[in-house]
């Protein structure tokens, strides 16, 4: 959400995007996790926490999320206890540089034998001087966040130093939230924008094609929007019927089905500090990622959503790994308890999810358990 200033401190490895049992947080749920021997609750990590970003490499769990002033990069044997979790920052901007401050939702890709970390951030804590935001139409406090890339030193994500490879080229205007898309095509760069420089909203998801993972090849022209924040469960309010404002289309993830091949992007729908935050879905049924109407979008309403039972609000910008014997598939993700206090109550969630039989994600109620561990955890 272009508001994330608030933060509080896969999809895919890009060498074989994850797949990914759907678990409730009912007392069936839990009679069968007890059942099954050890359990965990939600959150899974003590500390609030959004935007998490989960990877499995080798014999250990890899996190990064966002902690607004740097990177810092977890890693940790288990997938649902991050509070005894190996820590260190990545990367902690000097002052004066256009990646200083707010620095969100930064990912960790493997690419091509090196570790890529693309994340967001501007230079200014989102206080556009009044001769820039004069210019825009509601108030545009992200105007100038931008997307950068990271480089690791080597193969190894815990032992390379990262240093900024580059600013992703957006055009010169708003861009947050940016994932990797792989394809058979190639590489391609998905990321919350805007229309035009100075719209401050809705917020859509714009895709463009990279030619490496820190250098896009389109032009301004080739650049397509593939989902603008159009049905009401998009909007905040809810349903929002007289202006564009606060309505946002962000947190584009990568899912392939492992049995299908099946392609989706998952992303985050209306405002992020908001009960009704939830994700959306687009289907890549067409061979180009960059053709429009090669997309589906699922307009029938939120695919994973509050759960006011369990006192699960806000769900959403959510990651996919996988247990760690590779048998379950895993959505790991943010939600709130108390949605009055908004981006501050934000916690990092992990439950288990399976598919549907028309090969679409199935996504269980959010909740705090007891549910199962990981199945070799």
């Amino acid at each position: 959400m272009i508001f994330k200033h608030f933060h509080v401190g896969l999809v895919a490895n890009l060498l074989g995007v994850v797949s990914c049992q759907n678990t409730y947080g009912n007392t069936a749920a839990t009679a069968t996790a007890t059942a099954t021997g050890a359990t965990y609750t939600n959150p899974i990590l003590n500390a609030g926490g959004a935007d998490p970003w989960v990877i499995r490499y080798q014999d250990r769990y890899y996190m990064t999320y966002t902690t607004n002033d740097n990177i810092t990069l977890l890693r940790s044997r288990t997938l649902t206890d991050w509070n005894t979790a190996e820590s260190k920052a990545i990367l902690v901007p000097p002052p004066g540089m256009n990646y200083s401050t707010d620095l969100w939702a930064p990912e960790l890709h493997s690419i091509s034998g090196k570790w890529y970390v693309i994340f967001t951030a501007d230079p200014h804590f989102d206080q556009p001087p009044p001769e820039t935001d004069m210019y825009c139409q509601f108030g545009c406090p992200a105007v100038n966040h931008r997307m950068y890339v990271l480089e690791s030193s080597g193969p190894d994500p815990w032992n390379s130093t990262y240093a900024v490879k580059a600013q992703l080229n957006t055009y010169d205007q708003f861009a947050i939230d940016g994932t990797y898309f792989q394809h058979s095509t190639g590489l391609y760069h998905i990321y919350s924008c805007w229309y035009r420089a100075y719209d401050g909203w809705p917020a859509n998801l714009c895709i463009t094609k990279m030619s490496d993972p820190w250098t896009v090849s389109s032009n301004f022209s080739q650049r397509q929007i593939l989902s603008v924040p159009s049905n009401p469960w998009e909007k905040t309010p809810y349903g929002r019927p007289f202006n564009d404002r606060l309505s946002s289309n962000e947190g584009p993830q990568q899912l392939t089905n492992p049995k299908t091949g099946q392609q989706f992007v998952i992303y985050s729908a209306a405002r992020s500090d908001n009960r009704n935050y939830c994700l959306g879905q687009l289907e890549l049924v067409g061979d180009d990622p960059m053709n429009v109407q090669d997309w589906r979008k699922n307009n029938d309403g939120c695919v994973f959503y509050q759960n006011a039972l369990e006192g699960a609000y806000g769900v959403g910008h959510a990651s996919f790994t996988t247990s760690p014997d590779g048998s379950e598939d895993w959505i790991v993700y943010h939600g709130m308890r108390d949605p009055t206090n908004g981006w501050g109550a934000r916690t990092i969630r992990a439950q288990k999810f399976t598919w549907n039989q028309d090969g679409t994600p199935k996504f269980p109620r959010p909740g705090y358990g007891p549910y199962a561990v990981p199945s070799g955890q």
